[in-house]
């Protein structure tokens, strides 16, 4: 079976929490890394050639040192992320973010569902797409 590994991008514990628990029960994740900053994320995917690249990229906006606009557009601006699905998971409903997510080449924007039921529902509909349903870039 193909690696299908993700990497989580959240900073807050609670979250974090609900979308590995979602991830887990998927029967097409093979493995979570975490990131808990934005400057994490970025070392993880473009600082650590010694990492394999994940297979998705679940990022939330809001976060500390860099927020996800500036890490979409780092993973968009470097050859060997370029192409890799990105999906933003945010609690923010604000167009502004929406659009700039977008801009910066998100490939979907979800926003987080408040009760965490329908959370633990949307982040396994979203990993059974991307890793499952849908056919990646490969090269």
């Amino acid at each position: 079976m193909k690696d299908r590994k993700v990497l989580l991008v959240e900073d807050t514990l609670s979250d974090e929490l609900l979308i590995l628990r979602a991830l887990r029960q998927s029967s097409v994740v093979t493995s979570v890394d975490i990131a808990r900053d934005g400057e994490e994320a970025v070392d993880y995917l473009i600082g650590n050639t010694s990492v394999e690249a994940p297979a998705l990229v679940l990022l939330d906006i809001k976060l500390p040192k860099l927020d996800g606009h500036q890490v979409l557009s780092r993973i968009r601006a470097h050859e060997a992320t370029s192409q890799l699905p990105v999906v933003v998971l945010s609690s923010s409903d604000e167009p502004r973010d929406i659009a700039q997510a977008y801009d910066a080449g998100a490939n979907s924007y979800i926003v987080k569902p408040l009760d965490p039921r329908d959370l633990n529902h949307t982040v396994s509909r979203l990993g059974d797409y991307w890793l499952a349903i849908n056919t990646p870039v490969t090269g």
